[in-house]
């Protein structure tokens, strides 16, 4: 039997997201240690302790959701639990790619770190005075 993985995209992060599989799993607090090493952000602050509206801003929410995925996949790793078909939700194709070994550790980081940057900036231009988005402006 094949075993297949599909990665959540922006829209699935709520802050908490993996305080217990890090408090649980030295894997995953290794991970977190790894990250804020390439990245320069306290990403466990960021994914458990701030608020709502700081952990949804896009910059924020890509790399919390695509960190807490590949923690999961590390303790399903120790457990002898791997994939090979692989599929992902927009930012989850990155968590995809860096599964498979398409892109380093650090370089998926940095990638889904720009990543992000670059939709808070053209989503910044988009935004309408009374909170909604105009998607039709180029």
């Amino acid at each position: 039997m094949k075993l297949g993985f599909v990665f959540p995209g922006q829209g699935a992060q709520f802050v908490g997201m993996g305080k217990d599989l890090y408090e649980s799993y030295d894997v995953v607090k290794n991970l977190y240690k790894k990250t804020e090493e390439i990245l320069g952000i306290d990403v466990k602050k960021l994914t458990f302790y701030s608020s709502e509206e700081e952990l949804s801003q896009t910059k924020n929410t890509q790399i919390a959701i695509f960190l807490m995925s590949l923690g999961i996949l590390e303790i399903l790793k120790e457990k002898n639990i791997e994939a090979e078909i692989l599929a992902g939700l927009s930012l989850g194709e990155y968590t995809a790619l860096t599964y498979s070994k398409a892109f380093s550790l650090e370089d998926g980081l940095k990638i889904v770190q720009k990543r992000g940057e670059l939709m808070r900036r053209k989503c910044a231009k988009w935004k309408l005075g009374n909170g909604s988005y105009n998607w039709t402006r180029r």
